[in-house]
């Protein structure tokens, strides 16, 4: 009945959405044939530099399995992928293994639609919690069950201009890295430095207008260093800490407020600032590293943010993981073809943090092949500091809680709620989620 129910709720959104070509794999599973076009059939929502460097480890897989074919197939990123892994699973014919954020795995599982990792094979190839970043396998448990690999984490990073720092009088003695910065009045004096002693239009450049989910990202990553989940009891409390929401806004309105940092502003204008050296500071997700690397006259660095509110730094991030859809008549020989799969992904998966995230499987993590890139080695321990969104059926990448709430979070920026304000309007968001009927029956 799960399934069913998850089938009712996503059906027309997947078809809003569009089907695949009839010879996909998407579309034998909604026709019932089973997919059995290759010995591994891969799900993803990669495309750009990301979508690249996926293909180079799956080549890598082929030439060391000659003699198991592999075919991937690229879906729409965020909810119309989500609906169509979950319409092909809940038919019977999902593909072998699949990519989710971690930050979806509890409506997944709570679904019935993934195989637990214990019982992949994957434990037997080396495969336990012990070689992954805590942080990212812990999220990838649900009620004490494992369902998730985790590939990476990708966090919200703070990105600064090596060469107004150095006329700001913010590098250390090693010439490139960002001098220790404790607590919010060590940041702000950090951003107006850049501003006032660099030179720079702005300390600060972040997307504001029309990008909810950056708001919420930076908003979240605050407020997690004062108080705990905004919802808890799996999405159905409001958990919301009035105090802790009206410091955070009263923080990003000190620079906005102040003119340090735009407070209207999109993605274009926020790389633009950052790129021609009009922004000391750029507050983002690492997975634009790849983009910055191209702007010649930019020498930039990353590093985690430091501790804002609180006594400890807190990194906003989320984590792509490797899942395999639970399929009850996928044969042996396929379920071992699909382990070995994800297993040499992992292995391969410093190719994958050439786009800037950070290997969640340790191996990797340490291995002269990653440590060797720059500036991913720099921001490591924001993987370890990592703040996912809170566990609920509502929440995660892409999702219609990222929406509202960092919208609300935008208003807060612009000056247009008051930190008390923002208090009410939060909670009213919150409301409209922790309320509504989950598609599955949540534990």
């Amino acid at each position: 009945m799960a399934r069913r129910r998850f089938l009712a709720l996503g059906g027309g959104l997947a078809l809003t959405g569009g089907l695949a070509a009839c010879s996909s794999p998407l579309a034998s599973g909604l026709t019932g044939s089973q997919p059995d076009t290759a010995d591994v059939i891969f799900w993803n929502l990669f495309s750009g530099g990301d979508g690249a460097n996926m293909v180079l480890m799956e080549d890598a897989f082929r030439k060391a399995s000659p003699g198991t074919s592999v075919e991937a197939t690229v879906l729409g990123w965020g909810n119309p992928y989500y609906t169509k892994l979950a319409l092909a699973t809940a038919s019977g014919t999902p593909p072998d293994v699949g990519i989710a954020h971690l930050s979806r795995l509890p409506l997944l599982a709570a679904a019935g639609l993934l195989e637990p990792v214990e019982r992949t094979g994957l434990p037997e190839l080396g495969v336990t919690a012990d070689r992954f970043t805590p942080a990212a396998w812990q999220k990838a448990t649900v009620d004490g069950t494992v369902y998730a690999v985790p590939l990476d984490t990708h966090p919200f990073v703070l990105y600064y201009n090596v060469d107004l720092a150095r006329k700001a009088g913010l590098l250390d003695a090693a010439g490139d890295g960002l001098v220790p910065l404790k607590g919010k009045d060590d940041f702000l004096a950090a951003v107006k430095a850049m501003k006032e002693t660099a030179g720079a239009q702005y300390g600060a450049a972040m997307s504001v207008t029309a990008d909810p989910s950056t708001a919420w990202r930076c908003f979240s990553m605050i407020y997690s260093g004062l108080a705990g989940p905004v919802v808890t009891d799996s999405g159905t409390r409001v958990a919301l800490d009035a105090e802790a929401v009206q410091e955070t806004v009263a923080f990003l309105q000190s620079l906005t407020a102040g003119g340090l940092m735009p407070k209207n502003l999109n993605g274009s204008g926020a790389n633009a600032l950052f790129s021609t050296g009009k922004a000391g500071f750029l507050f983002d997700g690492e997975w634009q590293i790849p983009s910055y690397r191209l702007v010649k006259s930019l020498r930039f660095n990353v590093v985690p943010f430091p501790a804002l509110l609180g006594p400890r730094p807190v990194a906003y991030a989320d984590s792509h993981a490797l899942v395999v859809p639970r399929n009850d008549r996928r044969p042996a020989a396929r379920t071992r073809d699909a382990a070995r799969f994800v297993k040499s992904l992992l292995d391969h998966s410093a190719v994958w943090a050439e786009g800037g995230h950070i290997p969640a499987w340790l191996p990797t993590q340490r291995s002269k092949a990653f440590l060797d890139q720059s500036p991913q080695r720099n921001y490591v321990r924001a993987a370890f500091d990592a703040q996912y969104d809170p566990a609920a059926w509502y929440t995660g990448a892409g999702s219609d809680f990222q929406s509202v709430v960092g919208g609300t979070v935008i208003e807060a920026i612009a000056g247009r709620l008051t930190p008390r304000a923002a208090v009410p309007a939060l909670r009213s968001d919150l409301k409209r989620f922790t309320t509504a009927r989950p598609p599955v029956t949540m534990k």
